[in-house]
């Protein structure tokens, strides 16, 4: 069904990124194995209270995929969205959604999201990869929780998002610099 604009060797794995784990650059060189062309659709989802404002995250991603994409000569796009992934997965011509799974609750919700993406629009299918074996119990809010709470989240980032989060947040006492509001960005 790649003839309704679609490019068949085209995904998008989309996130928040807040921040971006070993496990999300795992997920994210293991798809770009598979795929020729690959774009981290980073998510604005002003729900979650980010600690990095869209632009930081999109950068933090870029700093940690760059280096992915020139050893492995992939093609690795990062770019920010708004809106219904189904519709940022036609706008930059992907077909397939990929998308991590770490343990049983996560396919839960992703089965019933792959549904509603299928339903808005059957051309895109989404694709599931196994977190590895060595990522499989992290998450960006548990990073942020310990992290907020003092303790080492140095094996669950990589270095510069480590960096990063420290000087945003006072580890100890759970408070945090906020982030600068993305309202308005597109």
């Amino acid at each position: 069904m790649a003839d309704r604009g679609h490019d068949a060797r085209s995904g998008v794995y989309p996130g928040t990124f807040d921040p971006v784990t070993n496990g999300h650059i795992d997920i994210i060189a293991r798809a770009a194995r598979i795929l020729p062309r690959l774009v981290v659709g980073v998510a604005t989802n002003i729900g979650k209270a980010p600690i990095f404002p869209l632009e930081e995250r999109v950068e933090l991603v870029r700093a940690e995929i760059e280096p992915l994409a020139r050893r492995t000569g992939s093609v690795i796009e990062v770019k920010p969205f708004d809106g219904l992934l189904v519709e940022f997965a036609r706008s930059v011509e992907a077909h397939l959604i990929v998308r991590g799974l770490r343990v049983v609750a996560d396919f839960d919700y992703e089965f019933q999201m792959a549904g509603m993406n299928y339903r808005l629009d059957p051309s895109i299918e989404t694709v599931f990869l196994m977190a590895s074996e060595r990522h499989q119990f992290i998450s960006s809010r548990f990073v942020r929780e310990i992290a907020a709470l003092g303790g080492d989240v140095s094996s669950f980032v990589p270095p510069l998002v480590l960096a990063r989060m420290m000087a945003r947040m006072k580890p100890g006492d759970g408070s945090r610099k906020e982030a600068p509001s993305c309202a308005g960005v597109r």
